[in-house]
């Protein structure tokens, strides 16, 4: 059965930075550890005045079709994940598709469009649409667009500011992928839950302990589902681990409870016996209470034994790596987190053709997915085009004063005229609206 999979990766991130330590702290009269080490974020990424999760979208999407060589006649479907729409009919894949037949002679009108949306798992399931489509053999022949594309703002002094972020992440699925290769078997942990949510509102509401309470609930429960349909979870298997990560503080917490739960009756947790003794085991306590307070003493053990620390340095720490600089990006930080992983194994050499990556995805509301992919001949070429480290290191840095006042341009409630602080070259931007209150986009030599 031929491998299908992430044939190319494109990622663009927002043109605007704003500093955590030295720009938002002193503002809030915070220190900067509550931000670097605590949440585990040092800046994030904004969009500026012409940016939005369109052009975002449409201008990795760009750079990915032209360094693949690709038409619009070789595209079939195209899909976009997004938790920041601005239209409750109209999807943003259409709105990507007229910007890009403004660059190419040929257009999609018989490509399949459409919009994802379950919070930050969307992106996870259009991958698993496009995966079907092709594997039912209904592309005849083609290649599926998938966009994960959002900005993540909160409304100003919610618990949540400091890790918004603006970015999409663009993704060629094909036969003979590649980038990586998608296993059959996925795990799902799914919980009609309010957590995070959006009920016709810009500014999300959120309850921040239950959300991580919940994420880590549904992880669990995918992981059981997934070890359920055969899906192998030791630890030791994987090349790189990426989770959902709207902060890496929380994949700091998740890592440490999916170690514990994948090592249970292997050898690791043999090995470690003799140092922190065994996992307990519900049957050897009296009460629910007991055995949950030594599951955490447990799991606190765990978490700062050798073995622990080197797994999470090789497995979990690069795929925080981008994450760090540009902040949550909702539907796309998963993605992300790939693409973190595989650019850090590029950088240090690490000879994983073959090796396998755990991919945990989450969406609030509330639904976790775990599925296997394997790297593939040719992910070190793709990974190697790819131009994040430059966008991050050529954003414009905010003072806070133009924080807020770009903060209030992307405020569906505020009207806020302001010049942009970059240039728009060689990209889509955002040209206005049309005649039915439409947004409007150009491309910019």
């Amino acid at each position: 059965m031929t491998d299908v999979g992430i044939d190319g990766i494109e990622v663009r991130t927002g043109k605007l930075k704003l500093d955590l330590a030295e720009t938002f702290a002193p503002e809030k009269g915070e220190e900067p550890g509550k931000y670097t080490k605590g949440l585990g974020l040092f800046a994030s990424s904004l969009p500026d005045v012409y940016e939005d999760i369109v052009t975002m979208a449409a201008n990795a999407s760009h750079r990915l079709m032209e360094r693949k060589g690709l038409e619009p006649e070789d595209i079939g479907r195209i899909d976009v994940a997004t938790e920041s729409a601005f239209d409750n009919s109209k999807p943003v894949s259409t709105y990507v598709a007229g910007c890009l037949e403004q660059v190419y002679d040929g257009d999609f009108h018989h490509a399949n469009k459409g919009e994802r949306k379950f919070a930050c798992i969307s992106g996870t399931q259009a991958l698993d649409d496009a995966y079907n489509w092709i594997r039912a053999g209904r592309n005849r022949g083609r290649k599926a667009l998938v966009i994960a594309t959002d900005t993540a703002l909160y409304a100003r002094d919610d618990p949540g500011e400091a890790t918004q972020g603006a970015g999409a992440v663009a993704m060629l699925i094909d036969e003979d992928p590649d980038v990586v290769a998608f296993s059959t078997e996925q795990g799902y942990g799914s919980a009609d839950e309010t957590d995070f949510l959006k009920p016709n509102q810009q500014f999300p509401s959120v309850d921040g302990k239950r959300s991580v309470q919940v994420y880590l609930a549904r992880m669990r429960e995918a992981l059981e589902d997934f070890e359920a349909a055969g899906g192998d979870t030791h630890p030791d298997n994987f090349a790189f681990i990426p989770f959902h990560t709207p902060f890496p503080g929380m994949v700091r917490k998740a890592a440490g409870l999916g170690y514990r739960h994948c090592i249970r009756g292997t050898d690791v947790e043999e090995e470690l016996a003799g140092e922190i003794g065994r996992q307990p085991r519900r049957e050897a306590f009296d009460s629910e209470e007991e055995y949950f307070e030594a599951v955490k003493e447990y799991t606190d053990a765990l978490t700062e034994t050798d073995t622990y620390t080197e797994w999470y340095e090789q497995t979990i720490d690069p795929t925080l790596d981008i994450s760090r600089e540009v902040g949550n990006w909702y539907t796309g930080s998963v993605h992300i987190a790939r693409a973190s992983g595989l650019k850090r194994a590029l950088e240090e050499g690490r000879a994983v053709t073959g090796k396998k990556l755990l991919v945990g995805s989450y969406g609030s509301g509330a639904q976790a997915e775990i599925h296997a992919e394997t790297i593939v001949e040719g992910w070190e070429s793709e990974i190697e085009a790819l131009n994040i480290d430059e966008q991050i290191e050529a954003r414009y840095d905010l003072s806070f004063e133009e924080y807020e006042e770009i903060h209030d341009v992307h405020n569906h409630e505020a009207e806020t005229d302001i010049e942009p602080r970059t240039t728009p070259e060689g990209e889509f931007a955002f040209d206005g609206w049309g005649r039915m209150g439409e947004r409007k986009y150009t491309y910019v030599e």
